[in-house]
C-alpha cells in the first residue's frame, strides 16, 4: 500500500470498509482486555525480576526501580490513566520502604504545588473575564492579512505561556481567539491552517516558561536537586524562550507552506472583527497585577521572595470579587487538581530514585554496558537524548508523565557518560513538548480537532510532523551543544 493511501482519511474510503459501532465495540473491548492482560503479566515478570533478580545496593532500590517500571508500563501497554498511576506508584513507593510517608506530605506541600495552584486561579480569572480573549484581540486587529495575522498569533500564543499554566487551559482560552479569526477570513483552507497553527504554538512555546506546563516543574525540582540552586522563573525562561519562539515560527511557516496558497496567504482579514465578551471590572488593575507578578518572578532572585508566595498573593487580589467580581472560591474552581495530584506523585517516585541510589545505580549499569562499545562523542548522547524525548508522544500521552519517566529512565543515566545532569534534564524536558503527530498525544490537538466543523485531520498531523519533527530535534541538539553553554548550562 502506498504512503498516500495509508494517510487518506477515514471519510475518503468506500463505505463497505468502514466498520459499524456494533463492530468496532466489541474489538475495542477485546483489545483493551488483551493490553491489560499482557500489562499485567509484564507487571508480574519485570517486577519479581527487579526485585529478586537485580543486583542493585539495597533492597530499597531494588523496590523503587520495580515500582517505577511497574508505572512505565501501566502508561504505556495497559494504557491506563496517568493521575491514578502515578498516586498507585507513590503509595507503593512507600509501602514497599523506598521512601517515608513523610516524602508524601512533603511533596503536597511543595512551593511547586502551591505555586501552579495560584497560577491556576490566575488563569481562571482571565478565562472568566475574557481579558486574554480581548488582549489576543487587540494585538491582532491591526493585521490585514492572512499571512500577518499567522506570524502575529504565532508570536501572541508563545507570549501567553508565562501567564496560563499548562497547556489544556491556554488552549481552553484562545479557542475563543481562534473562532473569531476563523469566521473573520472566511476561508475553509485558512480555518485549517490556522487551528493547526493555534494547536501547534500552544504545544512548542510552553517551554519558554517554568509554568507552562507541570512538566517543566518536575525538571526544576530535579535541577534544584542536582545542581543544590533552585531553578527561577528568569533563568528557565532564558534557557526556553528562544528555543520556544523558534520552533512556534519554524512551525508557523511550515503550515503556511503546506497548508496555504499564495492567495490564501495574500487574502485580508475583514475588518470589524471583536471579542464577544464585554470589559471587564477593573480591567487594567487586573492586568497591572499580573503583569507585577512576572516581573517579580523574573526578578526572584534580587529580591528573594519565592514565586509561590508571589503567584498566592496576585491570585488573592485578582480572585477577589471587589477587584474582578469573581470570588475565590469561583476561582478555585479552575485548578486541575488531577494535574496537582499527578505532580505531587512524580515527586514522591523521583525522590524514591534518588534517595535509594536506584538512579545512580542505572546511570553507572548502562556506562558500563555502553563501554563495552567505546564511550559515544557528546554530541551523540545529546543527539539520543533529544530523539528519544520527542518520540516518547507516540507512546505516553501525557507530557508530565512524559517528564516523570523520561528524567530518570533517560537523562540521569546517561549523565554517567560526563555530561551535566542537570543540562540532560533540561534536555528530555523541553524535548518532550514535542506532540503534534497524532490526535491523542495533546489535550490541545484534541481540542481544536474537536471543534465543528472539524479543521484538520490526521493525515494533516502527519504532514506537518514530518518536516518539523527533525528541526525540532536537530534545533534542540543545536541549543544544548552552542547556545546554553553561553547561557550559563554547559553539557560538559
Amino acid at each position: 500500500m502506498s504512503a498516500v493511501a495509508l494517510l487518506t482519511p477515514i471519510e475518503a474510503q468506500p463505505a463497505a470498509s468502514t466498520p459499524t459501532r456494533s463492530d468496532t465495540l466489541p474489538r475495542a473491548t477485546s483489545g483493551k482486555a488483551l493490553r491489560l492482560g499482557i500489562g499485567a503479566v509484564l507487571i508480574a515478570f519485570v517486577t519479581t525480576l527487579l526485585i529478586v533478580g537485580l543486583d542493585a545496593p539495597n533492597l530499597p532500590a531494588r523496590t523503587a526501580l520495580a515500582i517505577f517500571a511497574a508505572t512505565l508500563i501501566a502508561w504505556t501497554v495497559m494504557d491506563l490513566p496517568d493521575t491514578p498511576v502515578a498516586l498507585s506508584g507513590a503509595l507503593a513507593m512507600i509501602l514497599g520502604g523506598a521512601v517515608g510517608e513523610d516524602v508524601l506530605f512533603a511533596a503536597m506541600g511543595n512551593q511547586l504545588i502551591w505555586l501552579l495552584i495560584a497560577a491556576f486561579v490566575i488563569a481562571g480569572v482571565l478565562r472568566q473575564t475574557g481579558i486574554t480573549e480581548r488582549l489576543a484581540f487587540a494585538a491582532l486587529e491591526r493585521f490585514t492579512s492572512v499571512s500577518g495575522v499567522f506570524w502575529a498569533s504565532c508570536v501572541t500564543i508563545a507570549a501567553t505561556a508565562f501567564v496560563i499554566p499548562s497547556t489544556s487551559a491556554r488552549a481552553a482560552m484562545l479557542v475563543p481567539v481562534f473562532l473569531g479569526l476563523s469566521a473573520a477570513i472566511g476561508r475553509a483552507s485558512v480555518s485549517r491552517a490556522l487551528a493547526l497553527l493555534f494547536a501547534s504554538t500552544i504545544l512548542l512555546s510552553a517551554c519558554a516558561s517554568m509554568i507552562g506546563a507541570g512538566a517543566h516543574l518536575i525538571a526544576a525540582d530535579f535541577v534544584t536537586r542536582l545542581t543544590g540552586k533552585p531553578m527561577d522563573f528568569a533563568y528557565w525562561a532564558l534557557l526556553g524562550a528562544p528555543f520556544g519562539l523558534l520552533t512556534s515560527l519554524l512551525a508557523c511557516g511550515l503550515i503556511q507552506l503546506l497548508f496555504l496558497s499564495a492567495d490564501d496567504r495574500r487574502a485580508s482579514v475583514a475588518p470589524g472583527w471583536h471579542p464577544q465578551s464585554a470589559p471587564a471590572r477593573n480591567q487594567g488593575l487586573i492586568i497591572a497585577t499580573i503583569a507585577l507578578t512576572i516581573a517579580l518572578w523574573a526578578t526572584s532572585g534580587l529580591h528573594g521572595i519565592d514565586m509561590a508566595v508571589i503567584a498566592l498573593v496576585a491570585a488573592l487580589v485578582v480572585g477577589s470579587r471587589l477587584v474582578s467580581g469573581i470570588a475565590l472560591k469561583t476561582a478555585l474552581k479552575a485548578v486541575e487538581w488531577n494535574l496537582l495530584l499527578f505532580l505531587a506523585a512524580t515527586l514522591v517516585m523521583g525522590e524514591a530514585l534518588l534517595s535509594t541510589g536506584a538512579a545512580d545505580f542505572v546511570a553507572t549499569g548502562m556506562v558500563e554496558l555502553f563501554a563495552t562499545f567505546g564511550a559515544p562523542a557528546p554530541w551523540m548522547v545529546v543527539l539520543f537524548a533529544a530523539s528519544i524525548a520527542a518520540a516518547t508522544h507516540l507512546l505516553i500521552a501525557s507530557r508530565t508523565a512524559r517528564a516523570s519517566v523520561l528524567i530518570p529512565a533517560v537523562a540521569l543515566p546517561l549523565a554517567g557518560f560526563g555530561l551535566d545532569p542537570a543540562a540532560l534534564v533540561m534536555l528530555v524536558t523541553i524535548g518532550s513538548g514535542f506532540c503534534q503527530t497524532l490526535m491523542v498525544s495533546a489535550k490541545p490537538i484534541m481540542m481544536f480537532a474537536g471543534l465543528e466543523p472539524t479543521p484538520f485531520s490526521q493525515r494533516d498531523l502527519l504532514l506537518l510532523s514530518a518536516p518539523l519533527l527533525p528541526a525540532f530535534v536537530g534545533l534542540l541538539v543545536a541549543m544544548v551543544l552552542f547556545v546554553w553553554p553561553l547561557l550559563g548550562l554547559p553539557i560538559l
